[in-house]
Formats: structure tokens, sequence, C-alpha cells
């Protein structure tokens, strides 16, 4: 059975220390792809917010 984990962080540092945490845990092998988005959002010139986005595509 092929399953998705979401990942959403306004720094990508959280997304990076949370993705390594979920696939230390997984066998490799089980690994089908990984997609990375990155968007960036601004009310005021001065004020950027940022998504930092990931998905992993695995098999259970």
């Amino acid at each position: 059975m092929i399953q998705v984990r979401v990942f959403d962080y306004e720094h990508e540092k959280d997304l990076e220390k949370d993705m390594n945490h979920f696939l230390s845990k997984m066998d490799d092998k089980k690994i089908v792809d990984i997609k990375y988005h990155v968007a960036a959002m601004s009310e005021e010139v001065e004020d950027q917010i940022y998504c930092f986005s990931a998905m992993v595509v695995y098999r259970k």
C-alpha cells in the first residue's frame, strides 16, 4: 500500500529536523519519492512569510 506523509514548516531547519526524524525510522527500500516545495508570500515589502513543505511517498 502506498502512503504519504506531508511536512509543512515556516523554517527550513524545522522541516529538516522533522523529516530526518521520520526518515530515520524507515527502511530506505520503502521510500518511493520525496517532493519539496518553497513558497514565499508578502503582505508588505518588509514582511515575507516562507512556507517550506515536503511530501514523502512510501510503501507501508
